[in-house]
């Protein structure tokens, strides 16, 4: 049997509820270790709506060797975490490493700064579709896009095929 698979959620203020708990219940069910990383802003975080998240750890306790899976979910959060060296730091390292990368909604703004969709194939919510596009992204409006590592959807109504994406990634390199 392999060891237990990780995966980190990024957290920070105003996060888009769903889009934190759904993964964070659904990985959890599927037998991954689930660790939510905040900037270390504040002790606990709260959504959009309300519902709150407490960090487990600070981005800057979080290594590549500690996760296969690294989440950034979206709401007004991926606005904060992109502010953060660290977070971009641990996006591209995570990228160049080959790790497996679920963006959702807003989590683009992320990607788009660590400057590492250039080329690749992406979705996320309307509002950012120029954002991505001015990074060098080819935009595709869809509920799951797969780009090698990287897997992005659009909103909360596509997080069953973002999650299914992710697992299947997951399981799929298990089994390699």
């Amino acid at each position: 049997m392999s060891a237990q698979k990780t995966a980190v959620i990024l957290i920070e203020q105003d996060f888009q509820d769903l889009e934190v708990w759904y993964p964070a219940l659904r990985l959890r069910e599927a037998g991954l270790k689930v660790i939510f990383a905040g900037t270390g802003s504040a002790p606990q975080y709260k959504g959009k709506f309300g519902y709150p998240a407490v960090p487990d750890t600070t981005i800057d306790k979080v290594g590549l060797k500690d996760f296969d899976v690294l989440i950034i979910p979206g709401g007004w959060a991926p606005d904060f975490l992109r502010r953060y060296p660290l977070v971009i730091q641990l996006v591209k390292d995570a990228d160049k490493a080959g790790k497996i990368i679920g963006s959702i909604c807003h989590g683009g703004w992320v990607l788009a700064s660590a400057d590492i969709i250039k080329g690749r194939a992406v979705t996320s919510f309307s509002a950012i579709k120029d954002d991505l596009v001015h990074a060098g992204a080819n935009y595709q409006d869809a509920e799951v896009v797969v780009d090698r590592n990287l897997i992005t959807s659009r909103k909360p109504d596509d997080l069953p095929a973002f999650c299914a994406a992710i697992l299947k990634q997951v399981f799929n390199t298990v089994n390699a």
